[in-house]
């Protein structure tokens, strides 16, 4: 039955060996709900309930007279659970014996433990006489009415938590015990009421001795924990959007603490750490679920089940796998035993490690449970960068406490001394010394010594500031815009607001930050090493099988470009040439270029580079073999290349040989008020057109050179940065068309390559069609287009996007994840009118949102050739564009 056969329905009943709902109504009956009725259907012994629907939910969001409304609809399942049990609620005899039931939450996606959920709801003063009177057991039947007046109280009435452990403690101190369970019958009674004493006390009401009352206000209080805090962090954490609530299950309670057969557990149906096909979980005798939830006492493997009830035993074995062939995916099962019966209350897909997704997905097949294209789109692309990275020890990490937290700009842990500059990380790493660079934000001067350091933190910038888009692609684990840490990099302190110590850092002190979640550590946490297996290797074979997409890389380097490569880069979709112009003497260099008056005197000085460019390209090139190469013409303005303090004025004109004053002038000369729309990009080239001659040739020099050592062609692909209007283009175009002559000429050799160029201002996509006609490919710079077209900063809007996603006006981090009604609509706009004019234009996408799944698969859909990301992302992109193919079919 489809949730649309009904609209005016809107609780639907289990049990009894069927169900009024099944596994394919999760957005109606959220996934529990959906779960429980499809068990019922197949007759695994699931107790009888009935679940109130995630649309009455979302009415009662709105309107909180829903639930008058759906009362009735309520009661009339609640008569017909009193049916199938026999029992009937509020019963104060013991014919019928009294009905408890459990009222959980349960939403279309998992979010295990972020909403309400009440045990026992139905007993009171004369009902739990009756429950000892029924089960000869005193001491249950008041533990049972303990716990459900301690959550209630919690969870309904807002009673702080802690109040009512601190009643049991005394209790368990003048008993001289040490565990709950251990309190005599007499004791609980006491318990029970000093707890209704502290309801009244704390919240002017009395507990509700009626029970009709006591299910309304437990169904109310889970509508009300979809928007509770930790419910709302979850899903943005998560990035979990579109769903209409959370749907309660009202569900007959039994009992794992009514003696040695009874017993409760939680088991997998494969090891959800390491994906091997064992029957794995815990369990505990004569115990409640949340007894083995709180760690009060330890639960012991579901191996020694066999032992102590191995008929019990075998029927959960047999449920288990017959679950897991029903479902096609490793379940996670909570079961219950009341006096020698099994019970299974929930089945859901068990989460996983990525290493057990890939092996569960791949043994799957294997079993022919599933199809390839079924594990392809089991495993979640993000997943893959626990596998490419260094992580935290899980057990280490549980015991942490963060001391901030910031963007999870790069993945990995990285662990090391904090150093405040670039030198001083370079000298520390040259020592053997793992190092954190903490800096307020990074520039291009700090490249080398974000290569030397384990990790990056920094206190500004976003998640597409120069930190994070160096760090992903060096693999580097970083930390950016963590606005709790409060930098001094002239007193060389780090403080975090967030620290209620109030510690002040210095330099050489440990840290340990996660480039996964964004948090920063006190001290040295264990680190545990990535470990790629056959069935990472197997999953992106299939994944290449079913993509249309190809998948390119960003990279600067030969190494970066070697370790692309093995990622499975099938070319270079960005190579920014200017931070090759940091390294060791070519700054010089770059400065007397810089520093020059006359084209004569910037020519002297590109010459001196000229080597410096070609030896790099010569080595990407050799890197990548005939995989094609798109190298980006120099695109930051020249202020980034010049000293900023008067320390670093005093240094650099001392080793340049040349006044302060000049230098000093230069630098003023320079500056902008916004020099991400100043003198940048094609503009440079247009200005300097030696500085595009020298790169121009720089490069066909190179891809002579490495042709020859390869025997084989390499295919340079020469990229004009930040045109917005065609003649721009054709400016640039002319240049290196110009010396790619010139160069063929000198040699007495040539080879093919192409012009094209980024399309990252708004009127350059606007006017595609245009400039289409001289251009021979596009790639979409999606961080600048993104800022142009949102009028956001990336390195400052860290301060407000976060409230942005927080308060709903956006829904994620436009510089995260491509906003595909704005900037997308560009993209569509610029690939359709290029295509117009150029029919075989190639066009990708270079920007971080290369890296980002979602935005992989609307470049699918956008019809784009590739995508480019940093190496470390290429295997996430591969497995993104194979499932946006998939998802399209």
């Amino acid at each position: 039955m489809s949730g649309n056969e009904n609209k005016n329905k809107f609780v639907y009943f289990f049990g009894d060996k069927g169900a009024e709902g099944n596994a394919s109504m999760k957005d109606l009956l959220g996934g529990k709900g959906a779960n429980l009725a499809e068990m019922s259907s197949l007759g695994v012994p699931v107790p009888p309930g009935f679940t109130i629907s995630t649309e009455a939910c979302a009415l009662y969001q709105k309107d909180k007279k829903t639930l008058d409304k759906i009362w009735g609809e309520v009661l009339n399942n609640l008569s017909r659970l009193e049916k199938v049990t026999g029992k009937k609620f509020g019963s104060e005899s013991e014919n019928p014996a009294p009905l408890l039931v459990s009222v959980r939450s349960g939403a279309a996606i998992s979010m295990p433990g972020m909403m309400d959920t009440i045990l026992n709801v139905g007993l009171n003063d004369s009902t739990v006489q009756v429950l000892a009177s029924l089960t000869q057991n005193r001491r249950f039947a008041y533990d049972a009415y303990r716990r459900l007046i301690q959550m209630f109280g919690d969870v309904v009435m807002g009673v702080e938590h802690a109040l009512f452990e601190n009643i049991l403690e005394q209790a368990r101190e003048t008993r001289g015990v040490e565990y709950d369970y251990q309190l005599l019958p007499e004791d609980l009674e006491l318990v029970i009421s000093k707890y209704k004493e502290l309801v009244k006390k704390e919240t002017g009401k009395e507990f509700p001795q009626d029970v009709m009352v006591q299910l309304r206000m437990a169904v109310e209080a889970v509508f009300n924990s979809w928007n509770n805090e930790r419910a709302i962090a979850y899903r943005k954490i998560h990035n979990i959007t579109g769903l209409k609530g959370t749907a309660v299950n009202v569900q007959s309670m039994v009992f794992g603490n009514m003696g040695d057969d009874s017993g409760t557990g939680v088991c997998f149906t494969r090891s959800p750490s390491t994906g091997e096909n064992k029957f794995y979980g815990e369990f505990l005798v004569n115990a409640q679920g949340e007894d083995v939830v709180a760690g009060i006492r330890t639960p012991e493997p579901v191996e020694k089940l066999k032992e102590k009830m191995p008929l019990i035993y075998e029927e959960l074995v047999s449920i288990a796998r017959k679950l897991e062939s029903h479902f096609r995916d490793m379940q996670d099962i909570e079961f219950t035993i009341e006096n020698g019966k099994l019970f299974i209350l929930q089945s859901r897909t068990g989460k996983r490690t990525a290493a057990a997704a890939l092996k569960i997905a791949i043994d799957m097949v294997n079993e022919e449970l599933i199809s390839k294209e079924e594990a392809v789109l089991r495993v979640q692309p993000e997943q893959l960068d626990q596998l490419l990275h260094k992580q935290f020890d899980r057990v280490a990490l549980e015991k942490a406490r963060a001391l901030a937290r910031g963007l999870p700009a790069s993945p990995g842990a990285a662990v090391g001394r904090i150093v405040f500059d670039a030198e001083t990380a370079v000298e520390k790493a040259k020592e053997g010394e793992k190092v954190i660079l903490v800096r307020t934000e990074t520039s291009p001067e700090d490249i080398s010594g974000m290569s030397a350091a384990s990790g990056i933190l920094t206190s500004r910038g976003g998640m597409t500031s120069h930190a994070a888009v160096v760090a992903r692609g060096m693999g580097k684990c970083c930390v950016a815009g963590c606005q709790d840490a409060a930098i001094n990099e002239d007193e060389k302190t780090l403080k975090f607001s967030s620290d209620p110590e109030g510690r002040v850092f210095k330099e050489g002190d440990f840290l340990s930050i996660d480039g996964s979640t964004g948090r920063v550590y006190e001290g040295e946490l264990p680190t545990v090493d990535p470990e790629l297996t056959g069935d990472f290797k197997t999953l992106m074979e299939w994944a290449d099988s079913f993509r249309r997409l190809n998948v390119r890389t960003n990279a600067d380097t030969p190494h970066d470009s070697k370790r692309a490569v093995e990622f499975g880069a099938e070319g270079i979709g960005l190579c920014r040439t200017e931070h090759m112009f940091f390294e060791g003497k070519r700054i010089v260099a770059v400065r007397e270029m810089i520093l020059a008056e006359t084209p004569e005197e910037r020519e002297k000085a590109l010459n001196k580079i000229l080597p410096f460019q070609r030896d790099d390209f010569v080595g990407i090139f050799m890197a990548m073999e005939d995989r094609p190469v798109t190298i980006r013409l120099l695109d930051p303005p020249l202020h980034e290349f010049l000293p900023s303090t008067e320390h670093e004025i005093k240094e650099v004109a001392s080793e340049m040989n040349v006044s302060e004053q000049k230098l000093r002038s230069k630098v003023e000369a320079l500056k902008e008020f916004n020099p991400m729309l100043g003198h940048r990009g094609c503009r440079l080239g247009i200005t300097f057109p030696e500085i595009t001659r020298m790169q121009s040739r720089a490069i066909f020099e190179a891809a002579l050179i490495a042709s020859e050592k390869l025997g084989r062609q390499v295919k340079p692909e020469i990229m004009v940065p930040l045109v917005g209007n065609v003649n721009e283009f054709v400016n640039q175009k002319k240049v290196i068309d110009e010396t790619a002559d010139a160069v063929f000429r000198e040699k007495g050799k040539s080879i093919p390559y192409l012009v094209g160029t980024m399309i990252e201002v708004p009127r350059a996509a606007l006017t595609a069609d245009e400039i289409a006609q001289e251009a021979e490919f596009f790639s979409f710079g999606t961080n600048d287009l993104t800022q142009m077209t949102m009028g956001f900063s990336r390195d400052d809007a860290g301060k407000f996007l976060p409230h942005y996603i927080e308060s709903g006006i956006l829904h994620a981090d436009p510089f995260a994840t491509l906003d595909t009604n704005g900037v997308g609509k560009l993209v569509e706009m610029g690939v359709k009118l290029g295509r117009k004019s150029r029919p075989n234009l190639k066009v990708g996408i270079c920007g971080e949102h290369g890296g980002d799944p979602a935005s992989i698969e609307f470049c699918h859909k956008a019809g784009l050739d590739y995508v480019s990301c940093s190496p470390f992302r290429v295997p996430i992109a591969r497995l993104a564009a194979a499932q946006a193919a998939l998802k399209e079919k």
